[in-house]
């Protein structure tokens, strides 16, 4: 037996998320399918964490097991041509059976992309969520850092997270303007299910004057999730990077 890892690349415009779902079209199901074809028998396929619907990955890492030992660069070209236009093998690599794409991970980036004014982006609206409302990048520069640390992050997780662990790190936030578009980045050891969406919402309500830097504390100090801000689009969520202990 033999365990590949891939760093995966998808358009999650056409899926309803990472994970598959009985009568919807999910990535993983879509891979899991290309294998199979393949290999003439089922494979499960295992990801750092799960994208929602509508979310993208520059960077998902997966890993599954292969009876046999397969050269890597012709694995990866087999995929990319069984692969609908919308999935791309990145890297393939072989690695130990202890490997786990989920407990070996180190951190993770995700990208939100923003647009703001009344241009709208008729090519790739689906790649990026757009507000008539105009922000002020040193006003939401003021909020982030209270995010920053380890902290209780259930005041800023959806109410359908299924975990009881609820504490998280966030390592770094940065947010960036070029003319009307935002870009902010948020690095952690791990996130809930909606955190980073609500992250960047209770920044951009901030900013908005919507919320208030109380209120967005009080979301901690309560853990209640009324007290943080909105829930924003999944079409300008992206899974940037996936880092690994080598």
């Amino acid at each position: 037996m033999a365990r590949y890892f891939c760093k995966i690349e998808y358009n999650g415009a056409n899926y309803c998320g990472w994970q598959a779902q009985n009568n919807q079209r999910s990535v993983q199901g879509e891979f899991e399918r290309t294998l199979e074809k393949l290999f003439s028998k089922k494979i499960e396929v295992f990801a750092s964490g799960r994208t929602d619907a509508g979310v993208h990955a520059l960077d998902q890492a997966v890993h599954f097991d292969l009876d046999a030992i397969v050269p890597c660069d012709r694995l990866k070209i087999a995929l990319n041509d069984m692969l609908p236009k919308d999935i791309a093998i990145k890297k393939v690599r072989k690695v130990s059976d202890k490997f786990n794409v989920r407990y070996n991970i180190k951190k993770k980036t995700y990208l939100y992309k923003l647009q703001c004014g009344y241009e709208k982006n008729a090519i790739d609206g689906e790649k990026i969520t757009h507000i008539k409302s105009m922000l002020s990048l040193e006003k939401m520069n003021e909020i982030k850092d209270i995010f920053l640390g380890q902290h209780n992050f259930k005041g800023y997780a959806s109410a359908k997270a299924q975990v009881s662990d609820f504490v998280r790190e966030i390592y770094d936030i940065k947010i960036t303007q070029k003319k009307n578009i935002f870009e902010f980045r948020i690095t952690g050891n791990g996130f809930l299910y909606n955190m980073v969406r609500i992250i960047v919402g209770s920044i951009v309500d901030f900013a908005l004057d919507k919320r208030t830097k109380e209120e967005l504390l009080l979301a901690f100090e309560k853990q209640e999730r009324m007290f943080a801000g909105r829930t924003m689009p999944p079409q300008g969520l992206y899974l940037e990077k996936t880092y690994y202990r080598k």
